[in-house]
């Protein structure tokens, strides 16, 4: 099945760390940027950065920046978000996503993780 599952969101108190994972399978991992999202409680979903496997190119949104690392282990068709200092305002749903082609005339769809929770408590 071509899929992405994120995992190792949970519970910190703020100022602490979380790495979440984005593990792909069932298509060519190094071919497709994919990226992370989240939306808190009561808003819209928001980027926070992507990633290029393939040349470890990377895109953060500019709020994001400083706190938030994104990487790859091309080995293991993950990536991952190392989320540090991470305040109340971080709490939301985390997802990551790919739009992947599927056919020969580059249709594409979008391929959503099944969300992972973070909480943080002030």
């Amino acid at each position: 099945d071509v899929q992405l599952q994120a995992s190792g969101g949970g519970l910190v108190q703020a100022g602490g760390s979380l790495r979440l994972s984005c593990a792909a399978s069932g298509f060519a991992f190094d071919d497709y940027v994919i990226g992370w999202f989240r939306q808190a409680p009561g808003k819209e979903r928001e980027g926070i950065s992507l990633i290029s496997p393939l040349d470890d190119y990377t895109l953060y949104t500019d709020s994001m920046k400083g706190r938030f690392t994104i990487s790859s282990d091309n080995a293991k068709n993950t990536v991952y978000l190392q989320m540090n200092d991470l305040k109340f305002e971080d709490t939301g749903v985390y997802y990551c996503h790919s739009s992947i082609v599927v056919n020969v005339e580059g249709s594409t769809v979008d391929l959503w993780g099944q969300g992972t929770q973070v909480t943080v408590s002030s």
